[in-house]
């Protein structure tokens, strides 16, 4: 039986840990070749290992996806290795925690650039051998941030909502090249991302304990939960799925 990626290449910003590294292992499983490129290389190296000892391809590039130099090296190099991209899942992010009126310039500006800059940069160097290749799927994570907003995270939360609307523009830009983009949209996931953010909004005076969160999305998910929502926005599956925002929270949202 064939396998859903068979024959595909996915580069994975932010592949290196999380729910980057649950979709880099599933899509490599489900025969895509992988391409992880990330700030963090020692886990990326790490992931990429254990796809190749199960019997899958995938490399690593070190590179800082909120750096335009950094960035097109290593797209570059991805491209040359393993020919034009099929899926791009723009998954590297991360997270600032802490009051709106502490909340620095600089804060602002270095979340944004990780969070939406490196969209756009990952988008606009892979997207021309996409096109040239006869089309693919672009996957970028949002969050339930962009839409259910929390005390302490107003800056987080600005950045996803950004998110949101890339995706959905791209998806509407390209459509007649055969381009698809969605935003994936996760919950309280077991990352340590995920589990960095609840202890901090915790300290906060936040409720983010046990039984709000039962409350709230019945359990906290697991990476490979989301990975499976990322593979199915990656694959032919969904080929008919465009511009959409896959919420991954077991109900949050719905509330």
């Amino acid at each position: 039986m064939a396998r859903r990626l068979d024959g595909k290449f996915a580069i994975i910003s932010g592949g290196a840990t999380g729910m980057g590294a649950a979709a880099a292992r599933l899509f490599a499983a489900e025969g895509a070749r992988i391409a992880i490129i990330d700030r963090n290389e020692a886990e990326a190296i790490n992931t990429a290992v254990a796809i190749r000892e199960a019997g899958g391809e995938a490399r690593h590039w070190l590179a800082d996806v909120s750096d335009e130099a950094q960035v097109g090296a290593a797209v570059t190099a991805a491209t040359a290795h393993f020919g034009p991209a099929d899926i791009l899942f723009n998954h590297a992010g991360s997270i600032v925690i802490k009051p709106f009126l502490e909340t620095t310039l600089a804060e602002w500006d270095g979340l944004h650039a990780v969070n939406v800059r490196s969209m756009f940069l990952m988008t606009r160097a892979v997207l021309p051998g996409m096109i040239a290749k006869g089309g693919g799927s672009i996957i970028c994570t949002s969050s339930i941030s962009a839409v259910a907003a929390t005390p302490m995270e107003v800056l987080y939360d600005t950045t996803k909502g950004a998110c949101h609307m890339f995706a959905r523009a791209i998806a509407v830009e390209f459509r007649d090249r055969n381009i698809r983009c969605n935003a994936l949209c996760p919950g309280f996931i077991r990352t340590p991302h995920g589990l960095r953010e609840v202890a901090e909004l915790g300290r906060l005076g936040v409720d983010v304990s046990d039984a709000a969160l039962a409350a709230q999305q019945g359990r906290i998910g697991e990476p490979e939960e989301v990975a499976k929502a990322a593979l199915f926005l990656a694959s032919d599956d969904s080929s008919f799925i465009n511009g959409t925002h896959l919420f991954v929270d077991n109900g949050f949202t719905a509330m």
